[in-house]
């Protein structure tokens, strides 16, 4: 008796395995289109970001090109010591730290105050201008951006100094005063990437129910009231979204525009990982340590997503998962 039991009830648990896979099947076969869609990107993420994640392990090695990969040999944490115990380490993390609060302090709200400007506006021809004027600058590259701004702050031939010139004030060189570079990386930064960001916001304030501006108008409700309780609350879970993807790329500070913008007299203030990563990884051949420095980035990374995501959920958020 307690055998057929057991038989039965594993010929129910065998059932219940082969109906949940024909109901997934089913589900795969009608979102087909949708799954053919996301392949290339799945794709993409899976070569280029996953599976070069195995050469993670050269960080734990003394990596040389003779020997290659499997055949050099293991150092276990030497380089991640050796990260530590260089000077300019300690520098070049401030540095990076510094840049990426200041990019999320003063970079988020541009983006949000565009947007809701953009919203505001019910002429629809001046509202398609100006965001394709702002939108624009976020295509090119900070190859082009670092020439529109020497253009304007050259210590020579600059528009500022030749404005400052003509009123008899000195020439200042911008681009190579540490106290002005920070400020010269956050404000075209600004420039660049509003437009985006400003239409990521935008497209948070399409979904929000219009017959809530509606009730609003009914009950006496001004356009700032109407902003204060309804439009920030409908964008308020995309910018804390935002919020969290910025702060796992707190370790980054944007590594193509500071290398493009730095040079040798602002490095005490500009030199961020990435560039002493791109130096000592790729023009000194140190290849295990840029692969050390880059695990612990990528650890920080987690652990500030991680930490923010539950800081996010935990006032009211609905954070990334």
């Amino acid at each position: 008796m307690a055998n057929h039991t057991a038989t039965d009830t594993g010929t129910d648990l065998l059932t219940r395995k082969q109906t949940k896979v024909s109901r997934l099947g089913r589900k795969v076969y009608r979102y087909r289109w949708y799954y053919l869609m996301m392949l290339p990107g799945l794709l993409y993420f899976l070569i280029y970001h996953y599976l070069p994640m195995a050469g993670v392990v050269i960080a734990f090695k003394d990596f040389n090109l003779s020997d290659g990969i499997f055949y050099s040999p293991w150092v276990g944490l030497k380089h991640f010591e050796e990260i530590f115990t260089t000077p300019d380490i300690y520098r070049t993390i401030r540095n990076t730290l510094i840049i990426s609060l200041y990019r999320i302090i003063f970079g988020m709200l541009p983006d949000l105050l565009l947007a809701i400007i953009l919203n505001e506006i019910r002429v629809r021809w001046f509202k398609r201008t100006v965001q394709t004027i702002t939108y624009g600058p976020y295509f090119l590259s900070w190859v082009i951006v670092y020439a529109l701004t020497f253009s304007f702050l050259a210590p020579e031939s600059g528009l500022v100094n030749t404005l400052l010139r003509s009123m008899g004030y000195d020439p200042i060189d911008f681009l190579t005063n540490q106290e002005y570079f920070r400020t010269i990386l956050v404000a075209s930064d600004v420039w660049k990437s509003t437009g985006f960001g400003a239409v990521i916001y935008l497209a948070s304030l399409a979904t929000i129910n219009p017959q809530l501006y509606e009730a609003a108008v009914v009950d006496g409700a001004g356009r700032w009231r109407q902003l204060w309780h309804i439009t920030l609350p409908g964008i308020r879970n995309v910018f804390i979204l935002l919020l969290i993807l910025r702060i796992g790329h707190i370790m980054d500070a944007g590594f193509d525009q500071v290398y493009i913008f730095l040079n040798a007299r602002v490095y005490e203030t500009g030199d961020i990982i990435d560039t002493w990563v791109f130096r000592r990884g790729l023009e000194n051949l140190e290849f295990s340590l840029a692969t050390a420095v880059g695990f612990f980035k990528g650890v920080v990374g987690l652990v500030l997503v991680i930490g923010a995501n539950k800081l996010a959920k935990r006032f009211g958020g609905s954070g990334i998962w």
